[in-house]
């Protein structure tokens, strides 16, 4: 008997969404930083074994009032995972508050499919807290499945939450090879792991004011005949002063950006990385339909 289904993690920004996803495929497969609208794209992390295949599907939090396109385009990522979910896993964490009429949980109340309530950071607080704050979901949403109080950046209970998915996951055949750990391609990882370097350089509103679109990615080899990947990256802006600001004083910034990433790459694809960055200003990207349908929006 195999087993294979869509496991789709949903909730708010920040509340640990990559990171579990990132410990239940073993692989850096959503960026993590701690800055809220990290994640802008549906992403597919893939885990595989004999007797099963669980597509996971991690999404961007809910933005209830979008400000720009590029925020609304990101919701209908999210839309898009009640369509096809086998399992919903609604993360929160042990601060976060949801009044009862939230459109989430609407929505969720009214799925057909199992419903895991993952509660996130529970290092944080007491059992005693972590007890009632299961027990103030129950009430908040009655549909829940099952129930995970989990520490996602230490890795806790991850093999408990793998078990329960495969008891209500279908019976079907594998989706994508037994080897293939995402369904994004090598170009979308290199320009999220300069993203997530960009969210931890650079602060205020700098980091969502770019996009990252990798041009080259080529495996080639080294004058001494190693394997090296030669990536060419460019950094999409909208003011002249952003781009100021990315290249710092005598390219210190650019330069400390690029070592960060290139480091990263040469970690997750194990092999000598030559990266080359450039910026580009395309004024007011976020808002431009054209623009974003090209970004893959």
């Amino acid at each position: 008997m195999h087993k294979s289904g869509f496991v789709n993690i949903i909730g708010n920004p920040n509340v640990g969404k990559s990171t579990l996803l990132n410990n239940l495929v073993g692989e850096r497969m959503s960026i993590i930083t701690h800055k809220p609208q990290t994640t802008r794209h549906r992403i597919l992390g893939i885990l595989s074994d004999e007797n099963y295949q669980i597509v996971f599907s991690d999404t961007p939090g809910i933005i209830l009032d979008p400000a720009y396109k590029m925020q609304t385009s990101m919701n209908r990522y999210v839309s898009s995972t009640f369509r096809d979910g086998d399992i919903m896993l609604l993360v929160t964490d042990t601060i976060e508050k949801y009044e009862p009429d939230h459109p989430l949980l609407k929505r969720l109340s009214k799925l057909e499919c199992p419903v895991f309530l993952i509660v996130n950071k529970i290092d944080l607080i007491e059992q005693k807290e972590v007890l009632e704050l299961i027990l103030k979901w129950q009430t908040l949403l009655p549909n829940i499945t099952e129930t995970f109080p989990i520490s996602a950046l230490k890795d806790k209970h991850n093999k408990k939450l793998i078990t329960q998915i495969l008891k209500h996951l279908p019976e079907g055949p594998a989706f994508y090879p037994k080897d293939q750990l995402t369904d994004k391609s090598d170009r979308f990882i290199v320009s999220e792991i300069i993203r997530e370097k960009i969210l931890e350089q650079f602060k205020q509103e700098i980091p969502y004011s770019v996009h990252v679109v990798t041009t080259e990615f080529k495996e080639t080899k080294t004058n001494k005949k190693e394997p090296l990947i030669r990536i060419a990256s460019t950094l999409f802006v909208m003011r002249e002063s952003q781009k100021a600001i990315i290249l710092g004083n005598q390219g210190f910034a650019i330069k400390r950006l690029a070592t960060s990433a290139r480091k990263s790459m040469e970690a997750f694809f194990g092999q000598k990385v030559f990266l080359d960055i450039t910026i580009k200003v395309k004024g007011n990207w976020r808002d431009d339909e054209k623009a974003l349908d090209n970004f893959g929006y």
